[in-house]
């Protein structure tokens, strides 16, 4: 696995999925590898409580609910479809439940502008065709239809994004369960039909701020159930969230640095200041182009940890921490750079003055990084 840039979760927990699956004793539903209650505990991690012999780590970090309904909506026929912002862990959450209930969650379909039927039902090997005619060997299953023969969880990224005829095509796979392939005939002899076998799902994800691009019909929304994951707001889960991210970077790249907990305390209270600055914003000219989700909180520190670790002195340092968050956040020339000095100037200048500590560094590696730009 060390050979893998970014291990699928079933790959990169395999241990603990072997474990959990050798002393589980509870229900399954389908053909599912792990009972429900073992999948919540191997997304949620391990407490005292559990009677285990190990422990087992948080993967994802929310409200306890969004998981346990996500499990109960796949244990049932219907669809499950997670939305909410940008970075809000829709996919990780996504992988792992398909890892846990499957132990493949690599069955993935990408929805964008041009993605077709072909990419949710199947396709055909032209080559096989011209030499041997069409038959079950010279088609190409879709990862959905994959998912289906094996009765395993097909995941859709960014539904909405995909066209209305391809979410029509999905109506009939989530209500009928099956799908039919013309060109092989009709009879009832012909393998001409593909059916979903027990324990088939569809874990789709959408964009919140994608609404009004494809929406999504009444009929394919009675097809899912909706679980809506909110923006990370309280401290605490932010803080654990970006701590377990932040030691999964310095082990993938092997480095030794210390993230002082005042420079996370500094960067989880610039974004809630510039969230809260977003929300009051009058116009989106004055807000930030940032959907200021905890991945892009993620994203500034993993950011400033290697320039600190490649460039800098091998410590992470405020002055740095203020730089990659300029660097990272500013996307629009000049509305965002201003927005940045304003925050600056009206917020971050008056606490460096009154609490000291790590913020007049970041105050100053923050107007740096704007002159640099400017």
């Amino acid at each position: 696995m060390s050979d893998l840039l970014r291990a699928p979760a079933e790959l990169k927990y395999a241990e603990e999925l072997d474990w959990l699956e050798s002393v589980d004793d509870g229900p399954k539903p389908f053909s599912w590898r792990l009972s429900p209650k073992m999948v919540r505990l191997f997304i949620l991690g391990s407490e005292r409580a559990d009677g285990l012999d190990r422990e087992i780590s948080q993967k994802w970090f929310g409200d306890r609910s969004f998981v346990e309904r996500s499990i109960v909506t796949l244990a049932s026929d219907r669809g499950l479809l997670l939305i909410g912002d940008p970075g809000t862990g829709k996919s990780w959450l996504a992988e792992l439940l398909s890892a846990a209930i499957s132990r493949n969650s690599t069955l993935v379909v990408q929805g964008t502008a041009g993605t077709t039927e072909d990419h949710i039902k199947y396709s055909w090997n032209v080559s096989m065709v011209i030499a041997k005619g069409q038959s079950r060997e010279s088609m190409i299953p879709s990862p959905i239809m994959t998912a289906m023969e094996a009765g395993s969880i097909g995941r859709f990224e960014e539904l909405t994004r995909s066209t209305s005829d391809v979410q029509d095509a999905l109506i009939s796979i989530l209500s009928e369960k099956y799908i039919s392939v013309p060109e092989l005939g009709s009879d009832q002899d012909s393998d001409n039909i593909v059916f979903a076998k027990p324990g088939f799902s569809v874990i789709a994800t959408a964009n919140s701020r994608d609404r009004g691009v494809n929406d999504l019909s009444s009929a394919l929304k009675r097809r899912f159930n909706f679980v809506r994951i909110p923006v990370v707001t309280n401290k605490k889960s932010e803080a654990e969230i970006v701590r377990f991210r932040t030691e999964e970077l310095l082990r993938r790249h092997q480095i030794e640095l210390d993230v002082p907990p005042t420079l996370l305390d500094v960067l989880l209270q610039s974004f809630a200041d510039l969230r809260a600055s977003s929300a009051a914003a009058g116009s989106d000219d004055e807000k930030l182009e940032s959907a200021l989700s905890t991945a892009e909180q993620i994203g500034v520190l993993e950011d400033a940890i290697l320039h600190s670790n490649f460039f800098g002195e091998r410590a992470l340092t405020a002055h740095a921490l203020a730089a990659s968050l300029v660097g990272s956040l500013a996307r629009r020339e000049p509305e965002d750079l201003a927005i940045l000095n304003k925050y600056l100037h009206s917020v971050v200048e008056p606490r460096s003055k009154e609490e000291g500590g790590s913020w007049p560094e970041f105050l100053q590696g923050g107007r740096d990084a704007i002159a640099t730009l400017s």
